[in-house]
């Protein structure tokens, strides 16, 4: 069954959305806490728009409503200097964004993980969300314990043979300092046979970011669809941040449509607004 906005409405038993509640500005605050007394806060892993530049991504975010922003190293090349990176984070936040996050980063070396560090705290970032070699997780913790910055690790789902699923990732932070946790992309999460409902009510207190998305097929040949369009149920994942009072961002990342990726974003962002309001009647 495909989780469409009229099937969703048709399983809450409601039959109607106000207008509002599916425009692209709806995304622009904190949704109100409805029947659960607790809000979630919509936000935008900029890697679905990495073929626009960083000006084009900020007029985007403005029209599109998006108040949150993780940014992707095409946005803020991982090696800029210092002066450029915190005249970048300068002008996201003068645009209007919390620049919350920054990822997702790879680090496959030592060097690789004193710079995402260096790079996170010069952008006066407070999470990471990476992917450590499972050797350099010792490093990870010093780094945590000196910045006071959360490394929110991120699974790729079939075919990633570092951190394939969420238990995945807490095998190996379980006994580590409790600011490293957890990513959880929902479509990877799916596409590897796991419940992405489950799997985040089970890590909840180790849970620093997530990565919301839609998919077609579960397994290495799923791809990525706008929300509704695939097979995921996004309106019961998102009850579902609500009932254990997640408390970060919601990162939506939409990758289809990589060179055209706005209009697809909006539906998504609506889709996503007008399940929440409609949660919270």
């Amino acid at each position: 069954m495909k989780y469409t906005r009229k099937n969703f409405l048709k399983l809450m038993g409601v039959g109607t959305l106000a207008a509002t509640s599916v425009t692209c500005k709806a995304a622009s605050a904190t949704t109100q806490a409805g029947q659960t007394g607790h809000s979630l806060k919509l936000g935008l892993a900029s890697y679905s728009l990495r073929e626009l530049s960083l000006d084009e991504t900020l007029v985007v975010c403005n029209r599109l409503g998006i108040k949150h922003i993780a940014l992707k190293s095409m946005h803020l090349p991982l090696d800029s200097s210092v002066s450029v990176i915190k005249s970048t984070a300068e002008k996201v936040r003068e645009s209007g964004l919390d620049l919350y996050g920054a990822g997702v980063i790879y680090m496959k070396s030592e060097a690789e993980v004193n710079n995402a560090f260096a790079y996170a705290q010069a952008a006066g970032i407070g999470v990471i969300i990476g992917v450590p070699n499972h050797d350099l997780l010792p490093l990870v913790e010093r780094k945590v314990k000196e910045t006071d910055i959360k490394l929110a690790i991120h699974n790729h789902g079939p075919g990633d043979e570092v951190y394939p699923s969420p238990e995945s990732v807490y095998e190996k932070i379980k006994n580590l300092d409790e600011r490293i946790g957890l990513c959880i992309d929902i479509g990877h999460t799916f596409r590897i046979g796991l419940d992405p409902v489950q799997e985040t009510k089970k890590y909840k207190n180790r849970l620093y970011d997530i990565h919301l998305k839609d998919v077609n097929k579960r397994g290495g040949e799923g791809t990525p669809e706008e929300f509704g369009h695939g097979i995921m149920n996004i309106p019961a994942y998102l009850k579902a941040l609500q009932e254990i009072k997640y408390t970060g961002v919601v990162g939506l990342e939409y990758e289809k449509n990589g060179k055209d990726p706005v209009p697809g974003l909006a539906e998504s962002i609506g889709y996503a607004n007008g399940v929440i309001d409609t949660l919270n009647m």
